[in-house]
């Protein structure tokens, strides 16, 4: 249960407490018995000339935006599929995109080195954040909205001042290229990740280094991320696998295996409105679906026609977004009713 839905509970009236509880034991109750998955393809989005990078629903539901190495990024409906609008200005590819957590705005990673912070109803440009020294390969913003970390291949983290769009740090963060970036539920937090082979945890207000995640076999991590009560990350690595750590103990606690990942870096998530499971796209074209428990492939999405790179998971409904690479182009959207 979220944080959000256990605060619902305490703040019901003494006389309909009980009726609640036993709403909510039901409900968990089904959420436990959950043992597959049965998505299917809804939508496939055609509009980017190029591959498609990232996909990423708006925080309300309402919104996937899409972004491609055509240097544009277009916003979708999330429900219908229907084509809203598309987003110039980068001069070159798009590696990354996020939405703030209000919804209204839309940053955007470049390979001309920049970020740009858009207003996602009108796709207008609001900043330009200028500073990296090779190309800006992942980016987020942090629950507030007032700040964007972002990773490039200069191999530093930068962190960002939303409204004067400017750099507030740069933290020397890797040896080699950066995956991904990611703040914690509360903002505390980032997480980044790099080709050499580290995960580190870092204090978003100080700009130290508070841990540093290393693997035995130290492959290349290509993509990592907090799970949704920021208590575990979410690691992926270019030799085929995908592990959970519970970072505060420095513990690998499940491995997740039987994709094909060895040379991109392929986004995963975690999938939470109905059953507990982990997404992630593949190198063999295909979407795979594990039980978050168990480890087990409960569902593997055929459709694209080349290396799924991307994935979303809606937050409110059994929703997943993905795109694919160059010989593909496209955007699915895919249901599930569990």
């Amino acid at each position: 249960m979220s944080a959000e839905e256990s605060s619902k509970v305490e703040s019901v009236p003494a006389d309909k407490e009980g009726s609640k509880t036993i709403a909510q034991a039901i409900s968990a109750k089904q959420k436990q018995s959950v043992t597959k998955t049965n998505y299917v393809l809804k939508y496939t989005l055609t509009g980017h000339t190029k591959a498609v990078s990232s996909v990423k629903f708006s925080p309300n539901g309402q919104w996937l935006a899409s972004s491609s190495a055509d240097k544009t990024v277009k916003i979708w409906g999330a429900y219908d599929g229907k084509f809203e609008r598309t987003i110039t200005g980068h001069k070159q590819g798009i590696s990354d995109v996020a939405w703030s957590h209000e919804s209204k705005y839309i940053v955007s990673a470049s390979d001309d080195k920049t970020l740009k912070i858009w207003e996602a109803s009108t796709g207008k440009c609001l900043k330009t954040l200028k500073g990296h020294t090779n190309y800006v390969f992942c980016c987020n913003f942090n629950s507030q909205s007032n700040l964007i970390a972002s990773g490039s291949f200069d191999e530093s983290v930068r962190i960002w001042d939303v409204k004067a769009g400017k750099c507030l740090k740069i933290l020397p963060a890797h040896s080699d290229p950066v995956s991904a970036v990611h703040f914690n539920r509360d903002s505390s937090l980032i997480v980044s990740s790099s080709y050499d082979g580290l995960c580190r945890i870092w204090d978003a207000a100080t700009g130290q280094c508070l841990k540093t995640l290393v693997d035995d076999e130290n492959p290349p991590v290509s993509y990592v991320k907090f799970s949704p009560n920021g208590r575990y990350i979410l690691a992926g690595t270019l030799d085929n696998t995908l592990k959970l750590w519970d970072f505060g103990r420095a513990k690998c606690l499940k491995v997740y295996s039987g994709h094909k990942n060895e040379k991109y870096c392929i986004f995963s998530n975690f999938s939470v409105t109905g059953g507990k499971w982990i997404v992630s796209g593949s190198e063999d074209n295909m979407i795979y679906i594990w039980n978050l428990q168990t480890k087990e492939i409960v569902q593997k999405l055929e459709g694209h026609k080349d290396v799924v790179l991307c994935t979303a998971c809606h937050p409110i409904d059994n929703i997943i977004a993905s795109g694919a690479l160059e010989e593909d182009k496209t955007v699915k959207v895919w249901r599930s009713d569990t």
